[in-house]
């Protein structure tokens, strides 16, 4: 497994479109920028088979520092941005699964 970035993103769709890499660089921008902005809005937004981004705030809580532990450190409520698959996701991702278990077979006989 691989992490993927949005240079690698931009790549593989041009090549599957036949759109220049900076035309879906343009797009994959716009619409992340677009995103970005909704939720700062306080909107949730779905993309049906994919997933739904929602703004979610946390609760305010008390922490500890590493470095001096028996000092309370106060952290404040902040808002968070949640991910939600959608239901065509969540199937393709749970076919993952087995290749994932067989990984950490792999790794803990390392």
């Amino acid at each position: 497994m691989s992490t993927i970035t949005k240079r690698d993103l931009v790549v593989r769709i041009s090549n599957e479109t036949g759109l220049t890499q900076q035309q879906v660089f343009d797009v994959v921008q716009k619409t992340l920028d677009a995103v970005t902005l909704e939720l700062a809005q306080g909107n949730t937004v779905v993309m049906r088979n994919f997933g739904t981004y929602e703004v979610r705030q946390t609760k305010a809580k008390v922490g500890r520092n590493p470095k001096n532990p028996g000092k309370d450190v106060p952290i404040p409520p902040r808002a968070v941005v949640k991910f939600k698959p959608g239901k065509e996701m969540k199937e393709k991702v749970a076919r993952i699964l087995p290749v994932i278990q067989q990984q950490g077979q792999v790794d803990l006989a390392d």
